[in-house]
This record gives C-alpha cells, sequence and structure tokens, in this order.
C-alpha cells in the first residue's frame, strides 16, 4: 500500500463508490451467509422430491443479495466540505449523515487482496461515540482513499497550548510537523517470533470446530466421530504395540498437533504483521501491516485514553513485551471484531518498548522509579475459590476411592504460594502526570494512563475489603477495553482515600481548564 500524501480533494458535488463497490458488498454478504448456503445446499436438498422453489433456493437468494448490492451501490452518495463529509445512502429509507472532520478519531485504510486486484480500498471512519463506525465505504479507488486520510488528518483540530507551559506548569506538546517518522518496524523474524510466541494457531483451530458444530448435524458429527475412533483402535489392536509403544506413539501425535499448531500461529502473524511499520506524523500514529490483506490505521496521539504493557511467560523467556493502546474509537460491536488502533508494538525489546513510550510521552516519566506495594496480609484472597474447591473435592474423592483422594489437598500450599507470588507483583505509581499500576505473576502487564484523561472515579469495598480494612479504586477513561481493568485493587481504607481525593482534585482541575 502506498503511504505518499496524494493531492487533498477540494469540495465539490457529490461522489459516488468505486463502479465495482457493488461486488465487493455483495462478497461480504456472501461471506457472511456462506454457511448457511452450504448448509442448504449440502443436508436441505432430497433429490428430485423437493419442489421447484427449494431446488432453486440458494440461487434465489444469491440473486436477492446481488439486487441489494447493486441498489445500495446506486443509492450511496458522499460529498466532501472543507468541515466534514455529507453522506446519502438508502433506498427505501433515506438517509443523510454529516459527519465533521473534528468527531473522526480514527481513520482504517483496508486492503485485501482482491482489493490489490482491482487498485481499490475500503475505508472506515471511526469516532468515540456509537458503536459503529460513523462512515464505511466499500470500496474507494486507493488514491482517493488516501486523500480523504489525508483531509481528515489535516482538518482534525490541533490541541491549543500556550507557547511557554500549559495550566498546570508543564511542557506543552510537541509541534506539528509534516515529516513522518518511522518509530517502529517488525522485520519478518520477529514476525515469525511473533508467532511461535502465541496462541493464535489455538484459537483459530478452536474457532473452526466451533463453527463445525453448529453447521453439521449432531448426529453426522456422532457417527463420524464413532467411526473413526473405531478405525484408530482397530487398526492400533492389530500392531499390537504395547504399553511403551502407544505411549511414543500418543507422544508422536501430541508432537505433531503441537508443530502443526505453532506452524499455523507463525502463518497467521504472517498474514497479519508482515511489513509492521509504526509512524508518526503531526502529531498522529499510523499503522500499517499485512501481507495479503493490508490494513493501514491511525490515530492522533491526543485520542489515546490508556496504555498497557504486557508479556506471557514464553515473551519473558524471549526478552519481548507487548504495547498496546486504548483509544476512544477502541469500542466494539461485535466481540469478534475490533475497532481502532490497538497495538503499537505487537512484539519488540522491552528497551524499544519503554523508549516508544518516552518518546509518546515526554511529560511522563516511565519506567516509575518506585512502586508502591500493597499489604500481603490479604493474598489468600486471590485464591480463595481454591480454598474451599480443594477440600470439597478431596472429601468426595476420599469417600469415593479412599485415602488416595487426600493427595488432592497437596494443592493448597502450591495455591498459596502462587497467590502470595501474584500480590507481591501488584504495585501503584502515582504522580501529578500520571496514574500507573501493574500486576501478573505468570502473565505480567504494566498499564497507565494521564490524569488528563480520566473521566470517573469510583471506590469500591467488597465484602473481603471490608473485613481486611481495604478498597479498590476505578478509574473510568473513554473508550477503556484493555485486557486488565484500570483499578488500583487491595489499598488500605485511608490510603485509598487519600489517592481518591488526590485523583479528584486533578480531575477538578481539567473541569477548570475546560
Amino acid at each position: 500500500m502506498s503511504t505518499a500524501p496524494p493531492p487533498l480533494p477540494s469540495a465539490d458535488h457529490e461522489r459516488r463508490l468505486h463502479p465495482w463497490s457493488w461486488l465487493f458488498v455483495l462478497l461480504l454478504q456472501l461471506r457472511q451467509y456462506l454457511l448457511p448456503l452450504v448448509a442448504l445446499l449440502v443436508f436441505g436438498q432430497r433429490g428430485d422430491r423437493d419442489p421447484l422453489w427449494a431446488q432453486l433456493g440458494p440461487l434465489i437468494v444469491i440473486a436477492v443479495l446481488v439486487l441489494a448490492s447493486v441498489l445500495q451501490y446506486l443509492s450511496y452518495r458522499y460529498r466532501i466540505g472543507e468541515d466534514g463529509i455529507s453522506i446519502r445512502s438508502g433506498v427505501l429509507a433515506r438517509n443523510r449523515r454529516e459527519i465533521p472532520f473534528a468527531r473522526i478519531h480514527n481513520v482504517v485504510v483496508h486492503q485485501n487482496l482482491l482489493h490489490r486486484l482491482f487498485g481499490v480500498a475500503e475505508l472506515r471512519l471511526e469516532s468515540a461515540g456509537g458503536n459503529r463506525p460513523e462512515a464505511e465505504m466499500r470500496v474507494l479507488r486507493l488514491d482517493e482513499a488516501l486523500a480523504l486520510e489525508q483531509r481528515v488528518r489535516h482538518r482534525s483540530p490541533a490541541p491549543q497550548v500556550d507557547a511557554g507551559r500549559t495550566d498546570d506548569g508543564t511542557p506543552p506538546p510537541l509541534p506539528e510537523t509534516d515529516e513522518r517518522h518511522l518509530l517502529l518496524r517488525m522485520l519478518p523474524g520477529e514476525v515469525v517470533k511473533l508467532g511461535l510466541l502465541s496462541n493464535r494457531g489455538w484459537v483459530m483451530v478452536a474457532a473452526a470446530l466451533a463453527a463445525l458444530v453448529q453447521v453439521v448435524p449432531r448426529r453426522s458429527m456422532d457417527a463420524f466421530v464413532e467411526q473413526g475412533g473405531r478405525q484408530a483402535f482397530g487398526y492400533a489392536s492389530g500392531l499390537q504395540p504395547g504399553i511403551s509403544g502407544l505411549l511414543l506413539v500418543a507422544a508422536a501425535v501430541l508432537l505433531v498437533g503441537w508443530l502443526a499448531l505453532r506452524a499455523l500461529s507463525v502463518l497467521l502473524a504472517l498474514l497479519r504483521y508482515y511489513g509492521f511499520e509504526l509512524s508518526e506524523q503531526q502529531r498522529r500514529l499510523t499503522v500499517s501491516s499485512g501481507l495479503l490483506s493490508k490494513v493501514r490505521s491511525s490515530v492522533a496521539l491526543r485520542r489515546i485514553q490508556a496504555w498497557t504493557l504486557s508479556e506471557t511467560l514464553l515473551q519473558r523467556w524471549a526478552g519481548r513485551r507487548q504495547l498496546r493502546i486504548d483509544s476512544a474509537a477502541s469500542q466494539t460491536h461485535d466481540e469478534n471484531q475490533q475497532r481502532g488502533l490497538r497495538e503499537l508494538a505487537p512484539l519488540a525489546t522491552p528497551k524499544a518498548c519503554d523508549a516508544l513510550v518516552r518518546h509518546l510521552l515526554p511529560q511522563v516519566q516511565w519506567p516509575p522509579a518506585h512502586w508502591q506495594a500493597v499489604p500481603l496480609r490479604g493474598s489468600w484472597r486471590l485464591c480463595i475459590t481454591s480454598l474451599w474447591l480443594t477440600p470439597l473435592l478431596a472429601a468426595g474423592l476420599t469417600w469415593r476411592w479412599g485415602y488416595v483422594g487426600l493427595l488432592v489437598l497437596a494443592w493448597l500450599p502450591v495455591a498459596l504460594w502462587t497467590a502470595r507470588l501474584q500480590m507481591a507483583r501488584i504495585g501503584w505509581h502515582l504522580d501529578g502526570q500520571h496514574v500507573a499500576l501493574r500486576g501478573g505473576w505468570w502473565r505480567r502487564w504494566w498499564r497507565w494512563a494521564e490524569l488528563d484523561k480520566l473521566q470517573a472515579l469510583r471506590l469500591s469495598r467488597s465484602p473481603l475489603d471490608r473485613l481486611l480494612g481495604t478498597s479498590s479504586v476505578w478509574l473510568d477513561t473513554a473508550g477503556a477495553r484493555g485486557d486488565v481493568a484500570l483499578c488500583l485493587r487491595y489499598l488500605p481504607q485511608a490510603q485509598a482515600a487519600e489517592v481518591l481525593q488526590t485523583l479528584g482534585a486533578a480531575l477538578a482541575r481539567r473541569k477548570l481548564r475546560w
């Protein structure tokens, strides 16, 4: 995908989408109805006994989808003005939408393999309000999509600051320039390493099995599993390998399956992150990546609400971390669809992640020089489920198999030990610029937000908190949908009240500046 800035389009008459737009809308609809159509073709036909309308059912559905796609193309108009975009759509129900450039938080330019063959791209304009994109244009010429992205970048309002210092005494944001700075680039070797260190293959296999269970009738699935099991056991009995041979065969099958899943994870990582580049221009971050399907997404730096660093055990052993953000446009209307720019560094060294944070947030000290710890006396609360479930499980097993069931109680000291390690990892930091917290033992994470981005505060106490004299302070930001909540947990009651007062004062100063 070319990144050269095309000339900005001027305001003129209404425009149509690309002439092949109806085809891409049709393909999208066919993909959504693919499984029902396949099920209708495979399991819904009973031969010549079916009436004619039933035999032609799939063709009728496809014809209706083609007609709907053509009508959608003919009824879709857009006009690019000086301050926003005007969109008209609909055949029976006419809709007109005015989208100011200032409301657009994120611009996504998407190109799959078919888009690249036709020289077109799909454009999505996203904002903080609502659960859907403000506009989805399927499809535009690539140069028109890039020109519209450039227009949004130029027309979005820049934050107004004084020449010296801001109201709270901090240095003003860096001046905007037209120069593009490359902040991070992932080489193919790093993308392969990302696939090896992730579990994307497991997720894909689980999703495929779930879809298969929903489409294939249960009788056919049970018959297939039963027949396959009989053949496998019959083949194994004929070989007569013995116990050691069976263990070797089982280990070989597990190893082959593990290698296949890792290879699938690497393939998925290459398809998504190949050519990953993070760049900065006019205080706006842009990420482009993809092997067959190219995606280019951008978000203004001031729209970022919260930051998250994380590392799994495998990533920690490999000396790598992941940097994500929550932006005001990162809300989702579908659990399987992710909006907004989320990943600034899918995989990078800790030094590179810290340097990236310090560059993008020069007013924030990162990493913090000192972390506030939480009391360890209540660490047992992190394994409270194990504390009551393990004795019940041990009692049931002992009643069924005798004293051997008491071996389950050996899990209790392990659970208490891991809970104490996890509690020891919890920490928080608060200064005049940002609030940060950390946690996790097996999977470590760090999460923080600037004080100016806080929207609401909440102090909560559970029955366990009242028993132990602790409280939790919850912090809300716009579009905060991270893996972990922005919450200071297990603070002593007096300390939690003090933190709440400090953050409340910072929130009040922000409202006064507005």
